[in-house]
């Protein structure tokens, strides 16, 4: 069997042709095997520049539409036009119709039109694959076809209608191609997201890189970075990710918080490529700082940080902008020993003074500090910032279109700058909305200050947006994905409810979590259960209802039963309610609490089982467990709220005049037996409570303790 790969966003004249050609052979002979595929890419990696590639048998391709028709006619008898050299020399003719500029195509389509004079088809009386070539050329070229339209080439307008009207199949062939698009677009709407964002150059190939500061672990900002440049690189342009640690501030990073950026990012299916840090390129970055100095690109500069921040508001030149060639590459040398002086200076690049846009005044490019690196030891004392670094190690590492989020935008004329003042290789740079988030800090100073603080567990709290708390609280990867991936690259910048990306996630643990029930402490009541067995037993029943697949756990029945005080006081006397996983029951009698203070407290009640009732008929489903015939399990169930109480702060706000009260709830319950079994970080379902991550197992002397999964409900 032939394939023919089709290329659906290029130049549909380079496509067109062998489409129509393919699928003349399998209209004409249905035993015809040819598959014709799809692929919603510019140009096939297989070949370069190709938007058509026929593979003819394993290891063997052939590109371009006048080599596959050829190859079609020599092996398809069925096609007219085999053995014609006139139509072999029309198909020679065929890449000159494939022009998107007039005067080319032009001269093209005059000579068609001489040629067509008293002439239905191209090459004899009837078609032949002549007129399907050129004919889906002319229709593919965006150019071609309005210029047929005009009028100004009789014959070729006729010949062109002609070869349309008398083959109505020709119609059904570019639907197809049509339409596998449209499919693919429809897909990524319906999901929430275009990637249609028209980069630039991809045709040369796209590698696209995730640089994270080994200085905090990763939150769900980042998330949304990594994703888009895996995405990129990986599924969209079939190209590479490089994961690079941007390591030049040795007095904020640690390796551990490299090591956990490697796990998450693998726990997210993120496979970059190639792994790099900056601090590889630091004899490089050395090196071009140098240059851009005696280039009188950059100056050394000792004004105090304040002084030279109001220079920049306010646009003012420093007093060391003038300084010499000499004097910079000096105070550079000096501030390379970490001496006392050098620590006074840095290096900035002489951009402008006033620009209107405040990141073009001069940035700083390089500082001093001689605090060990966790991978360069003592050898540097002077590092590179952010500013400097990402455009020079963007260029060389190859990095063809460096995504970034738009906090950047003000950056970019100065990332351009830097690469033109270095003569090092321009990359394009897209800017996307970073994902903001409603009661959610981001700022990694800020969540470091409520780790200090002890405020709360660690970077892994589950009230915290880093990856490693909303996983505690309960988050899978898959749904975390799903939900990213449907932001797409847009630039609008919105502050998204955490409800949906909970929504997200309670589709795929529903169907997952083994049902189990817990019946809280505060306040329980016991019942006797009249009709019940005198001798409790067990039975088996299904873990979830709708997937057999998770197995089986044990239900205790007996004359004895715990339920929660809620649940009780709003029975009415004699009202028939329901069992949940048992059945029907009558309510006869309720005992009150004999303390003044908790009069309206229930202590006990006593029920008459009812199990041939209509649990339909009934308002009330309880959940309930039996105090013998099994070991009950101590559980501590924990909830949690929102950090901060206003959605958004303003700059001009101090997030700390809006942090909740109290933001962590805890409840001791009892659990049927089979909680015992579970393991850390298994996800199950209390039922009528919700769903919980198992954060410490069950262990004796020690209760499980389960942290509520938010559900999209309350905007929690």
């Amino acid at each position: 069997m032939a394939t023919l790969n089709i290329a659906s966003k290029a130049n549909q004249a380079t496509c067109l042709p062998a489409l129509l050609v393919a699928s003349l052979a399998k209209d004409l002979d249905a035993k015809s095997s040819i598959d014709i595929k799809f692929h919603e890419v510019e140009s096939l990696k297989t070949g370069e520049e190709s938007s058509v590639e026929l593979d003819v048998q394993p290891g063997t391709s052939i590109h371009s539409s006048e080599q596959a028709i050829s190859y079609l006619v020599e092996h398809y008898p069925v096609l007219p036009g085999k053995n014609d050299i006139s139509v072999a020399r029309w198909l020679d003719r065929l890449p000159s119709f494939y022009a998107l500029d007039f005067k080319t195509l032009d001269r093209a389509l005059l000579e068609l039109d001489s040629h067509l004079t008293l002439r239905s088809h191209i090459v004899g009386y009837a078609l032949t694959v002549a007129d399907l070539a050129l004919w889906g050329a002319i229709r593919g070229n965006k150019i071609g076809q309005p210029a047929v339209k005009k009028g100004n080439l009789t014959n070729v307008a006729r010949w062109f209608k002609h070869v349309e009207d008398s083959n109505p199949w020709i119609a059904t062939a570019i639907h197809s191609m049509n339409a596998a698009s449209a499919e693919k677009k429809a897909a990524l709407s319906k999901a929430g997201a275009s990637y249609d964002i028209a980069l630039l150059d991809t045709d040369k190939g796209v590698i696209t890189r995730f640089p994270p500061e080994p200085s905090g672990y990763l939150h769900i900002g980042h998330v949304k970075a990594a994703m888009l440049n895996d995405y990129f690189a990986h599924e969209k342009y079939k190209g590479r990710l490089i994961c690079r640690f941007d390591d030049t501030n040795p007095s904020k990073e640690k390796e551990e918080f490299q090591d956990a950026i490697v796990e998450d990012l693998a726990l997210m299916g993120i496979k970059p490529d190639k792994t790099s840090y900056s601090s590889d390129y630091f004899d490089e970055m050395y090196d071009l700082c140098v240059k851009l100095i005696k280039d009188g690109k950059a100056y050394a500069d000792d004004t105090e940080q304040e002084t030279m921040r109001d220079e920049r508001m306010h646009g003012r030149p420093s007093k060391r902008r003038d300084a010499s060639v000499e004097e910079n590459l000096a105070y550079f040398e000096e501030m390379k020993t970490g001496s006392e002086e050098g620590l006074r200076w840095c290096i900035r690049a002489k951009i402008s003074v006033d620009n209107p846009n405040k990141a073009m005044r001069d940035p700083v490019i390089y500082r001093c500090n001689p605090t060990p690196h966790h991978r360069t030891g003592s050898r540097w004392k002077i590092y590179p910032t952010y500013d400097f670094c990402a455009p020079v190690v963007d260029a060389l590492e190859g990095v063809t279109h460096a995504l970034r989020t738009n906090e950047y935008r003000d950056r970019n004329p100065q990332y351009e700058w830097m690469q033109e003042a270095l003569g090092v290789r321009k990359v394009h740079i897209w800017d996307f909305a970073r994902l903001n988030f409603i009661r959610t800090l981001l700022s990694k100073r800020k969540l470091t200050k409520f780790v200090e603080k002890g405020s709360v567990m660690g970077w892994d709290d589950p009230r915290f947006p880093t990856i490693r708390g909303i996983r505690r609280r309960g988050m899978t990867i898959p749904a975390l994905r799903e939900y990213i991936l449907k932001q797409g690259p847009s630039r609008n910048i919105v502050n998204l409810d955490w409800s949906l990306l909970w929504a997200t996630n309670k589709k795929y643990i529903d169907p997952i979590a083994p049902r189990h029930t817990a019946i809280s402490k505060k306040g329980i009541v016991s019942c006797t259960v009249k009709g019940a067995r005198a001798a409790a037993y067990t039975e088996d029943k299904p873990k979830h209802g709708k997937n057999p697949a998770l197995g089986t756990k044990k239900v205790a029945y007996s004359q004895t039963i715990l339920i929660e005080q809620e649940d009780a006081q709003s029975f009415d006397q004699d009202e028939e309610i329901t069992l949940m996983n048992w059945g029907n029951a009558i309510v006869r009698n309720k005992t009150h609490s004999l303390n003044p203070l908790h009069l309206s407290t229930i202590t006990h009640i006593d029920l008459e089982l009812h199990l041939q009732g209509d649990f339909k008929a009934t308002s009330k489903k309880v959940t309930w467990l039996s105090k013998e015939g099994q070991e009950l399990v101590l559980v501590e169930l924990v909830d949690f709220d929102f950090l901060i109480t206003k959605d958004k702060i303003e700059e001009d706000e101090n997030y700390e005049d809006f942090l909740t009260p109290v933001t962590e709830f805890r409840e001791e319950a009892f659990a049927d037996e089979n909680v015992a079994e579970l393991k850390a970080d298994e996800i199950i379902q209390f039922e009528r409570k919700g769903y919980y991550r198992v954060d410490r197992a069950f262990a004796h002397g020690q209760p499980a303790v389960c942290f509520a999964i938010p559900t999209g409900k309350g905007g929690k």
